[in-house]
């Protein structure tokens, strides 16, 4: 794989930073960022999608052992893993994606790119905030949760991500 190394390094960073830091927030009961999602998203697009999928269930099975969420985590993750692919494809054109690289807003462009973060981001924040309510009880309450806390882990994920590609060339 492209840049392993750095990628162990981005899956223990954004898995240390879900547990000791956002999940320790207690603004609100509301806010609830969920940036682990970034290592996903951020793997090279000519990653087999086995070693995608791979990725996917031993992240969210870290994160389910770390949080005590059962499955929530590992639901949220391999769902984000399966459909990045095709999500891809629509977003960014299946021929560019065949070519590989880091996505990066050099290698999509900054529209394209954004439009990738910000699907994977509200998919992850959906599933996880609906599997993890699983009524419609409390809608109003759910929708406001998930709204929040999608903008704050889309602010997370664009800020990693950014920091992540920085040094990235388009190719």
């Amino acid at each position: 794989m492209y840049r392993t190394g750095e990628y162990i390094l981005l899956f223990a960073a954004s898995v240390l930073l879900q547990i000791f830091f956002f999940d320790e927030l207690s603004l609100s009961a509301c806010f609830a960022p969920l940036v682990y999602s970034v290592f996903i998203i951020l793997l090279p697009l000519n990653t087999p999608s086995i070693a995608v999928l791979a990725a996917g269930l031993v992240t969210g099975v870290v994160m389910d052992f770390a949080m005590g969420t059962a499955g929530l985590n590992t639901i949220a993750t391999l769902a984000v893993a399966y459909l990045r692919m095709p999500l891809l494809n629509i977003i960014f054109g299946h021929n560019n994606v065949r070519e590989g690289g880091v996505p990066s807003a050099a290698r999509m462009g900054r529209r394209h790119f954004g439009y990738y973060l910000v699907a994977m981001t509200l998919l992850h924040n959906a599933l996880f905030f609906g599997f993890e309510a699983f009524t419609t009880s409390y809608l109003w309450h759910q929708l406001l949760r998930f709204a929040v806390s999608a903008a704050a882990s889309l602010l997370f994920v664009w800020a990693i991500a950014r920091l992540f590609t920085s040094k990235l060339s388009a190719r």
